[in-house]
């Protein structure tokens, strides 16, 4: 084994570790600090596999909105809840950890003692086909980048699909609150004093990931970024001004925001409409619009995402409501 796989070996541990300390750990606020964690983890497990895209996503979601979302929803548990009386939950962890990583690093070397054996051809192509089938269609997508592509064009039902499960989720948390009428007491989220470093923090944290949204967004059409990475990083944005106070809070009452929302699936959908009806079929865009066409969507997929994830983290009882 070369010393070029001890990081992913590192990697491996580290993520069996975290994810088995998350689901059992003593104290639920060390299961969120691991959570959090996994999520980095996970992130730079993306980046190891070059595949920067979902490296993206993954900090700004997996390590960020989500960890935000968990220790606000904490805070209203009971005290009660936030004990556990499992024991030994970390060695076993460990102890799993192990186990696993030494079967990874056994058939690490039983693959390289396979190539030595001449088993095996390093030199062989394992490309999968449908990658060699996007690389040589990429040229005809309207992008230079296969994701993309792949994403906006060859598979672009999946990610119209990925915008209205969003959409579903925001609804569905708005029916998990109650109405103004049952006497909710909590009704609208306190959010405590920020102290003056985070406050500082922000107004120049802020503006950094509204600019790198904006350029990931920008650059989604030949390097790794796009509407998911802009949107979640738009998000973690306005996240962060809201905990500080720098930002009022999202009215669900207002039609720009509703707007906002449905935005990207409402653009999807008439472009699907207007190739179906115009065009050879839908969501097949004419070659000439179709850089066009892609460019577009993502602007509009863009804001959808950045005021969803805003609103299911930072959004106001009282503006979620039915």
């Amino acid at each position: 084994m070369s010393l070029e796989l001890l990081p992913d070996l590192i990697l491996t541990m580290l993520l069996l570790i975290m994810a088995w300390g998350a689901l059992y750990a003593p104290q639920r606020a060390d299961a969120m600090t691991l959570f959090i964690g996994f999520g980095v983890v996970v992130a730079l497990t993306w980046a190891r596999l070059d595949a920067p895209d979902l490296a993206l996503a993954e900090a700004a979601i997996g390590a960020g909105l989500t960890g935000v979302l968990l220790m606000h929803a904490a805070r209203a548990l009971p005290a009660e809840l936030h004990q556990s009386n499992r024991t030994a939950t970390y060695w076993g962890a460990l102890a799993f950890a192990v186990v696993a990583s030494l079967m990874f690093l056994t058939h690490l070397l039983y693959d390289d003692s396979l190539l030595s054996a001449g088993l095996l051809d390093a030199e062989s192509d394992m490309t999968p086909r449908l990658r060699t089938l996007a690389d040589a269609a990429v040229a005809d997508s309207g992008v230079e980048h296969p994701v993309t592509a792949v994403l906006l064009n060859f598979r672009a039902w999946d990610t119209l699909l990925e915008l209205l499960v969003l959409l579903f989720a925001l609804n569905g948390l708005r029916q998990l609150f109650p109405d103004k009428r049952s006497g909710d007491n909590h009704a609208t989220s306190q959010w405590p004093e920020s102290l003056a470093l985070m406050s500082a923090w922000a107004r120049v944290l802020a503006p950094l990931l509204v600019v790198t949204g904006g350029y990931l967004l920008w650059r989604g059409s030949s390097e790794p970024g796009g509407a998911f990475q802009a949107g979640s990083l738009l998000a973690a944005a306005a996240v962060i001004l809201r905990l500080t106070g720098l930002l009022p809070a999202l009215r669900w009452s207002s039609v720009l925001l509703r707007l906002s929302v449905v935005a990207g699936a409402l653009f999807f959908l008439a472009v699907a409409a207007a190739t179906a009806i115009w065009g050879d079929g839908w969501l097949t865009y004419p070659d000439a619009y179709s850089g066009l066409l892609i460019i577009a969507i993502e602007v509009f997929a863009t804001l959808s995402i950045a005021i969803t994830l805003s609103l299911l983290v930072i959004g106001e009882r009282e503006d979620l409501r039915t």
